[in-house]
């Protein structure tokens, strides 16, 4: 029975690819793949089909169709030899970072390099970069082909795709969550550090990369559920001690801190036990107020022209307005050879 794979690479690249039942793979193990003109070596990260995840439907992200696009052919499972040419290759790619850093500073190129991949019968070079803009290394893949003698590819990486890569330790002291788990990065947006209360100062709520926290998307959903009946900010509330306006909360604790209105002093309580009301003064109705100011809708706004028109009830204003008006067409002329005394 044909079934589908995610190969993790050991610079971080994926490739689908399709075996059978017969190879007996399991997620963990090594394999050897076939993809276009050479052959790789990688890791089952994700196995689809029969007794794995539901196979997805093709999207323009990731390719062509797993059913009718060509993508690539597992071999065969890794065997102990191939194991061990594996190893020979990873130590074959730190010479290659060393030669190319070398031509890299020869030609003054703005890039940083991540990491060199060897594939698993040689015939191909990956050299993963990262740089701020466009890098034209035209010249130096001409370099590398005549040094190497082989099919040189290089390819520049993003700044999260790097981290991943590179490793590192997150301000929760744990290793990045990109490094152990993470295959994918999914979309992050400053709306989710909202939701959770967080503060949106940059280096609170940025990452190691720079960019936002991948554990804003990955704890949002909980912050969305503990939000649930939970008054806001800003919110009048009822609770056992009077009557007052929400100034602090805490989504992990359930408990919110409220200003009270009768002795302006603040009390902590459950979010569970308060009533979320407004008083009559506050309440936004036809001819009424919102938080004492008067509402554009109500008995504070001005009615027809009271905003300064003609009819208006501040004469001052009109004739004022009029005589500026009359200025041009009105002003006294000047007599012929009559200026301003020097």
């Amino acid at each position: 029975m044909e079934l589908f794979y995610e190969i993790l690479l050991d610079n971080g690249a994926k490739y689908r690819a399709r075996g059978d039942d017969s190879q007996n793979l399991k997620l963990g193990d090594y394999c050897v793949i076939r993809k276009d003109f050479y052959q790789d070596y990688g890791q089952v990260c994700k196995v689809y089909g029969v007794g794995g995840a539901p196979v997805p439907p093709p999207t323009p992200e990731k390719g062509p169709d797993w059913k009718t696009g060509e993508i690539p052919g597992i071999i065969r499972k890794a065997t102990v030899v191939d194991m061990g040419k594996a190893n020979e290759n990873q130590m074959r790619s730190k010479g290659t970072l060393r030669t190319t850093q070398l031509h890299i500073d020869r030609l003054n190129l703005p890039m940083k390099l991540i990491n060199a991949h060897h594939s698993f019968d040689g015939k191909l070079i990956q050299i993963q970069f990262s740089a701020e803009g466009r890098v034209d290394f035209r010249e130096l893949v001409k370099v590398l082909s005549q040094e190497f003698n082989t099919r040189i590819e290089l390819r520049q990486i993003g700044v999260r795709d790097e981290t991943a890569i590179v490793g590192g330790i997150a301000m929760c002291g744990r290793p990045l969550c990109c490094c152990l788990y993470m295959r994918d990065f999914p979309s992050i947006n400053v709306k989710m550090a909202k939701e959770q209360d967080l503060s949106l100062t940059p280096g609170t709520i940025s990452g190691v990369c720079g960019r936002l926290k991948c554990c804003l998307k990955y704890e949002h959903e909980g912050y969305l559920e503990l939000e649930k009946n939970m008054p806001r900010r800003g919110d009048f509330c009822e609770c056992k001690e009077g009557f007052g306006r929400v100034t602090d909360r805490n989504l992990l604790t359930r408990k919110v801190v409220i200003q009270l209105e009768d002795s302006q002093r603040t009390v902590t309580c459950s979010g569970d036990d308060v009533r979320v009301t407004y008083p009559e003064k506050y309440k936004l109705r036809d001819g009424g107020q919102k938080d004492g100011k008067p509402s554009p809708s109500g008995e504070g706004a001005p009615r027809g022209n009271e905003g300064g028109g003609k009819n208006s009830q501040n004469p001052h204003r009109d004739r004022d307005r009029d005589r500026r008006k009359g200025e041009g067409q009105n002003a006294p002329r000047q007599e012929k050879g009559k200026g301003k005394e020097s």
